[in-house]
């Protein structure tokens, strides 16, 4: 029930000690605030973290192959390990569980493309289909390398908006056909990269195939990338293991030669991050809770003082007929509206803050500090909670006084 003249009493309360309610709030602010940017800077931690695996699936296995290190079958340490045609369609052959799955070889060297007379140096890559969607490409216009373009070797390319601000100016690029070591290809698509980086949108697609006759003359592949359909850490550690256990035997090297090929696990990688910003983000809310905990203690020990100076008060309000549970309510409304206020005050400082200063603070693995608003609920239902517990002990203390001896108090 709001009781009016009783909120006017616990103002006037709070007038009357300015300075001990502004040390007291301060300390309740001061943990809010806090607990806000601890957690802003988590979050804008991950979101740096987010974005670098952002670029790309989540769910990717990246193989690509090494040196063997020791002897095995009769070969020598020292071996390279060179993958092929034949190991892509094996792996879409025999492991179970692929999502997408795509080649890659990298065209090193001298890249300079050009359109009659603009030329410029550009990422070549050659690849499946499926690396568009691995790569999260958007197409903007037209379409990325298909199945047709791989069976028939067409000269196609796929290429980045940054290429097309180079080469074609204000021209249309769909259609035209762009000179890659005097070869021309037909730009059929035009893409942006999801993730905006500058890299990536100065790269040109074009078909695996086509490369392979046309560009460097072998069936060979740099890297392949291979997606988890489940998501899960124990499916991509088996297709993992299953992929190496196929390459060691059509390859002949020992399983466990690690420098033989490699494979970087990207769905462990991010559960792994994902485990460390859990931590995180608890050790946060310990030493957010901790901070406020010391809040709490002083507002309740200034409402234990306060108490203890209103004695001879509250025994007058008991001789009068006040009842236990009017004395608790009335301190532990005081001590709400304190630590209700001082908290609030706190949450805004903190989300203003994050607010004002995010736009300003983008690195590589940090951006976009804020608190959401599951936060800032959990942080309104901590101050209830804070409140409630800073004003109960007291509260009980001064329902306990009994009238005749609050009345003898000085």
């Amino acid at each position: 029930m709001f009781l009016l003249d009783r909120w006017i009493e616990i103002i006037s309360i709070i007038r009357r000690n300015k300075l001990r309610t502004f040390l007291t709030g301060f300390s309740v602010t001061w943990g809010i605030f806090m607990l806000i940017i601890l957690l802003g800077s988590g979050h804008g931690l991950e979101n740096g973290v987010h974005d670098q695996f952002g670029s790309s699936a989540v769910n990717t296995l990246w193989v690509w192959g090494g040196e063997t290190s020791v002897p095995y079958k009769g070969y020598k340490p020292g071996r390279d390990i060179n993958f092929k045609n034949e190991d892509y369609a094996q792996i879409q052959k025999n492991i179970d569980g692929v999502e997408y799955l795509s080649g890659r070889l990298n065209i090193w060297g001298n890249n300079t493309i050009s359109y009659k007379k603009e030329y410029g140096e550009f990422n070549l890559q050659s690849v499946h289909p499926d690396y568009g969607i691995i790569e999260k490409v958007e197409i903007l216009e037209g379409r990325f390398v298909n199945d047709i373009d791989i069976r028939k070797n067409r000269k196609v390319a796929t290429i980045g908006i940054a290429v097309v601000d180079a080469l074609f100016k204000e021209e249309e690029a769909i259609g035209k056909y762009i000179s890659i070591r005097g070869i021309p290809f037909k730009v059929v698509g035009v893409f942006t990269d999801d993730g905006g980086r500058q890299d990536s949108q100065r790269a040109v697609y074009i078909p695996v195939s086509t490369a392979q006759k046309a560009l460097i003359g072998q069936d060979y592949i740099n890297t392949l990338a291979v997606t988890v359909g489940s998501n899960e850490v124990d499916d991509s550690k088996r297709m993992s293991d299953e992929i190496r256990a196929n390459f060691s035997e059509r390859h002949i090297f020992d399983i466990d030669d690690k420098n033989a090929m490699f494979i970087w696990n990207g769905v462990e990688e991010f559960k792994q991050f994902q485990d460390l910003f859990a931590a995180i983000r608890m050790f946060i809310w310990v030493i957010g809770i901790g901070t406020i905990v010391a809040g709490i203690v002083g507002v309740s020990n200034i409402m234990m003082i306060s108490v203890k100076e209103r004695t001879r008060e509250i025994g007058i309000r008991k001789s009068l007929g006040a009842t236990p549970w009017s004395i608790i309510n009335m301190v532990m409304q005081e001590a709400i509206l304190i630590t209700g206020v001082a908290g609030y005050i706190g949450l805004i400082l903190g989300v203003g803050l994050l607010e004002l200063v995010s736009p300003y603070v983008k690195s590589e693995f940090f951006r976009n500090p804020e608190a959401n608003l599951g936060v800032a609920v959990s942080a309104v239902i901590l101050l209830i909670i804070a409140g409630t517990i800073a004003g109960y002990i007291p509260a009980r203390r001064a329902a306990a006084i009994r009238p005749v001896e609050a009345l003898k108090e000085e």
